[in-house]
């Protein structure tokens, strides 16, 4: 590669990915507004009483968009150094996940709406506006939720079994009943999720004494269990969040720091 072309990569590659630059924010600050934009169209455009010439004119707009962010991960890609990290890191699937669905409209019509995934982008106004604290605490909240997930996979299994059982007991109890809705043992786990979450549609309901007397049962154990993966979660989190550095080695990101330093040199984690 030219020196040329290689001083242009790196000029490209400050202005995409780095915000410390006044062409870098101005950059991201205009990416920012794109997003925005882009959803407000989406919005609108799913407006079915909206005039035919006005639903063509978002559809435009909307196509220009894409075809703008289209550029901008191709540039991304192009002049990222690593391009197999990027591409398979959270921004880069993100960037990807926001450009696809307007190109997925041709076999499925409604996959365009999926364009609304672009908001995650926002998450880079935190770098834009240097609000390095609220990224330190979106990342604790990552390891928690990390370390809570085998936890959570277990007690989801259990919600499941559990759900299955009080399902198939209310089958038992009301579908000899005239003109039951419990027609099915899938309705009848379906009422048993709807009733333990406390959502409480109200579409299936029982009519027998021995069927009303479970179904008060389960609402109960429903407020008891639902509770217990928050304080999963709260827990690991408070675990996270008094991690002391070890080894001269900083609790987040791992790399090495000095003695009597008070906040991590690389990313500004207090230690």
């Amino acid at each position: 590669m030219k020196l040329k072309d290689l001083k242009d990569k790196e000029k490209l590659y400050t202005i995409i990915f780095e915000s410390d630059t006044p062409l870098g924010k101005k950059f991201d600050v205009v990416l920012i507004i794109a997003i925005f934009v882009s959803i407000v169209f989406a919005f609108l455009e799913s407006v079915r009483t909206l005039p035919l010439i006005l639903r063509r004119i978002l559809e435009v707009g909307n196509f220009i968009l894409t075809a703008l962010f289209t550029l901008e991960y191709i540039a991304r890609v192009y002049c990222s150094p690593d391009r197999k990290k990027y591409i398979l890191s959270f921004f880069g699937v993100i960037d990807l996940l926001a450009i696809l669905p307007p190109y997925l409209f041709v076999v499925f019509p409604t996959a365009r709406y999926m364009l609304l995934l672009r908001s995650f982008r926002f998450i880079r106004i935190f770098r834009i506006f240097r609000l390095f604290s609220f990224i330190n605490e979106g990342f604790l909240m990552m390891q928690a939720l990390r370390k809570s997930l085998h936890k959570i996979a277990v007690y989801f299994m259990f919600v499941l079994i559990l759900v299955t059982c009080l399902g198939t007991l209310m089958y038992i109890v009301e579908s000899g009943q005239p003109n039951t809705k419990f027609t099915n043992i899938g309705s009848s786990v379906y009422w048993a999720i709807v009733t333990m979450t406390t959502v409480g549609y109200g579409d299936i309901t029982p009519v027998t004494a021995v069927g009303r007397l479970l179904s008060a049962f389960v609402m109960l154990l429903g407020y008891t269990i639902i509770a217990i993966p928050t304080g999963i979660v709260s827990a690991n989190f408070i675990d996270v969040t008094n991690k002391k550095a070890e080894n001269g080695r900083c609790p987040r990101c791992g790399e090495k720091i000095r003695k009597g330093d008070r906040y991590c040199s690389h990313c500004g984690e207090k230690l």
